[in-house]
């Protein structure tokens, strides 16, 4: 019997692209596609795309419908409007993936100084499953509520993750500089700021010095490194759809050998589905995993400034965002965790 899958917010790119993925997924029926600005209207009407394939009409996030009725509900909202039906959907016995950033954080005090809102359901932040599957398979197959990563963090994280955890990086000191395409922004990214005649031809920094994803960063790599950690974060937007590109450049402890960094990069992602480790003489590039649930993910050792130079490209509405949402439904669900999602990026 297929697993009965909603997704709220279905308007934005988060959400169209997860009922993308989920229209063909062979182990999913698609319930409900919300949409509370767009309500009412054909989704294969605002995603084109999707004709032949979807022909739900969006509808009002309503949790006591919708809870009652899925399996499983995919929340795609911008920060804190997703804490008003999360909490109902879970005690209607839906489990949830939020993709949003409202369960990421484990401490409540940290919401507001990070994302500008209380959180009015901490009693839920105990049990959230931090939604990287690289780093929390096994929790994430008897969880209830997974928080997806931010796309940002997504890549930061598993660029860095084998150097932090092998203890051979310093703690601080550590930057991180991405890059990401216009997509990051949400379909309404234009009323904020980022209109085509603006982003084309040009490239901005932003969130300096103290972009939100931040936290989010420094909490999973704490838990990697088995102590706390500081990292400088700088995104970028470039004028691009979609990509994000993140290079991270960690002070090393004690010297490295380029051969033995790249071993435990091999060493630990043998066996994930859709971490790449790039062979000597390639790097990262954006569009080799446009479209696609993967991470490319290479290192390099500079011997004269003892520093380790960490580089990862991911699909922002991929493995930063519905992607992994997938990956993530296939976990808590018993199916092969590649099921509906091994395609290749799109290229050129």
């Amino acid at each position: 019997m297929p697993v009965r899958v909603s997704v709220i917010g279905a308007s934005g790119y988060g959400g169209a692209e997860a009922v993308r993925l989920l229209a063909t997924h062979p182990e999913v029926r698609l319930m409900h596609v919300t949409a509370e600005t767009r309500r009412g209207q054909a989704l294969a009407d605002l995603y084109p795309n999707l004709r032949g394939f979807v022909t739900l009409q969006t509808e009002a996030a309503d949790p006591a419908v919708i809870g009652r009725d899925s399996d499983l509900v995919i929340v795609s909202l911008p920060s804190g409007t997703a804490l008003a039906s999360i909490p109902e959907l879970l005690e209607l016995g839906a489990r949830v993936i939020d993709v949003g950033t409202d369960f990421r954080l484990h401490d409540p005090e940290l919401y507001p100084a990070w994302y500008n809102f209380a959180h009015t359901a901490p009693r839920y932040l105990g049990e959230a499953v931090y939604g990287l599957s690289e780093f929390r398979r096994d929790e994430i197959r008897g969880a209830r509520l997974v928080a997806d990563p931010g796309c940002y963090p997504a890549a930061a994280l598993l660029a860095l993750a084998p150097l932090v955890r092998a203890g051979v990086v310093a703690r601080r000191g550590i930057v991180i500089d991405a890059k990401s395409g216009v997509s990051g922004a949400g379909r309404g990214g234009a009323g904020a700021g980022y209109p085509f005649s603006e982003t084309n031809e040009d490239v901005r920094a932003y969130g300096v010095p103290g972009h939100a994803h931040t936290a989010e960063i420094e909490q999973e790599l704490a838990v990697q490194a088995g102590g706390d950690v500081r990292v400088t974060f700088v995104p970028h937007l470039i004028p691009m759809t979609r990509g994000i590109l993140a290079t991270a450049y960690a002070p090393l402890l004690r010297p490295l050998d380029p051969a033995a960094a790249a071993a435990l990069y091999r060493e630990a992602y043998a066996g994930e589905p859709f971490i790449r480790v790039l062979p000597d003489g390639a790097l990262p590039q954006t569009k080799a995993t446009m479209g696609s649930n993967f991470c490319d993910v290479a290192v390099r050792v500079n011997a004269r400034t003892q520093t380790a130079v960490a580089i990862a490209a991911i699909d922002n509405l991929g493995k930063g965002a519905a992607g992994q949402a997938v990956q993530n439904l296939n976990l808590m669900f018993g199916f092969p965790e590649e099921l509906g999602l091994r395609t290749p990026g799109l290229y050129p």
